[in-house]
């Protein structure tokens, strides 16, 4: 038996109790987390914003250390250090084949139901997986496809963010908008996900880096992750703002904060020819407007960024390799650290935009 925050249902805090983890079995693998990062999309599932099934373990952005492995597994042993990437691929079908495995056909690597299930309560009901990862545990067991390889000198502290804040900003850029060198670029909303995408701009050769949002001291922490201009939008039109910076619109506009709103707003800040690429996600049936008379004629590409089109075992230890050689700046973005029995204290913060990561770390 381990513990684990478990919940049980919408908008009740989290329990802290003991459940009961199976052995690996097949191409299943044992991971003793060491830290997890507390993401806005686990509040929306706290919240009710987005729907799963309970009793279920939520957390999806985690660093660990292999404990066992099912006898079929071939790509991580026992005592590699792993990041976390919630629902692998299959490596089977069109997409993930083709290079694109966070639009894989074939995500669930569940137990059959007929199966003792890999999570279960002390009564013995089964607990739902989330993101076939469920990180806030001390133990997690997954398949092989959830867990990736990294170089074992890294902090595995800092690193837990990577697997989906770092993999979802950087990899916009990089993945998403192939930005190119010398284009100009504005990031709304610069909490986790945004202050990557800030750095994934600096990282790219961005001419311009304009990192637009509400809260002053999140703005400021653009400027030292890389931005190049601040725009305030609880004091002034961030629209007029950065069509002035850009002489005329952006090159590529990045909206991470998922307020419809905000993304409405960006079709008016990018420029001619330009890219505004959708990474935020709001609650399930949130929609947006758009005029096609606006955008058609300007030839706007409005792109749709998951996870940051992730591949990653090619991605997650490149952005660990970033940060080795000091291009990344990791240290900065944990700005609070909370223990297991402190989750629901983490989650309670996160609205305030007082914290740019927060992480659980777990003590083993």
């Amino acid at each position: 038996m381990v513990r684990a925050a478990v919940m049980h249902a919408v908008g009740s805090p989290m329990e802290i109790e003991e459940i009961a983890v199976a052995t690996p079995r097949g191409r299943e693998v044992l991971v003793r987390p060491v830290a997890a990062g507390l993401c806005h999309s686990d509040l929306l599932f706290l919240d009710g914003l987005w729907p799963h099934p309970v009793p279920t373990i939520l957390g999806h952005e985690v660093a660990g250390v292999v404990e066992a492995v099912g006898p079929e597994v071939t790509s991580v042993q026992v005592g590699d250090h792993v990041l976390g990437c919630a629902g692998g691929g299959c490596h089977e079908c069109r997409y993930c084949v083709s290079g694109r495995p966070i639009i894989c056909t074939n995500r669930n690597h569940d137990r059959p139901t007929s199966d003792e299930q890999r999570l279960r309560l002390a009564d013995g009901t089964p607990v739902h997986q989330y993101g076939q990862l469920s990180a806030f545990a001390e133990l997690m067991l997954v398949h092989e496809h959830a867990v990736v390889r990294i170089d074992p000198d890294v902090d595995l502290h800092t690193a837990s963010i990577v697997g989906c804040a770092v993999a979802t900003g950087l990899g916009a850029v990089f993945n998403t908008a192939k930005v190119p060198a010398g284009a100009t670029v504005v990031v709304t909303g610069v909490g986790g996900v945004g202050l990557n995408a800030v750095q994934g701009a600096r990282i790219a050769g961005a001419s311009q880096i304009i990192a637009v949002d509400i809260v002053p001291g999140k703005l400021e922490f653009a400027r030292v992750m890389g931005a190049t201009a601040l725009v305030d939008a609880s004091s002034t039109s961030a629209v007029d703002a950065v069509r002035e910076l850009t002489g005329g619109g952006a090159d590529f506009v990045f909206e991470t904060s998922g307020v419809p709103s905000v993304a409405e707003s960006c079709m008016a800040m990018v420029g001619n020819g330009g890219t505004v690429v959708l990474v935020g996600i709001p609650s399930q049936h949130t929609t947006i407007s758009i005029t096609p008379a606006d955008l058609i004629p300007r030839e706007i590409a409005i792109l749709t960024s998951h996870v940051g089109s992730l591949r990653p075992s090619v991605d997650l230890p490149r952005y660990v390799d970033l940060a080795t050689r000091g291009l990344l700046d990791l240290g900065s973005l944990v700005s609070s650290r909370f223990s297991l029995d402190q989750v629901n204290e983490g989650f309670a913060a996160m609205p305030s935009g007082s914290t740019a990561r927060s992480i659980v770390v777990f003590d083993h």
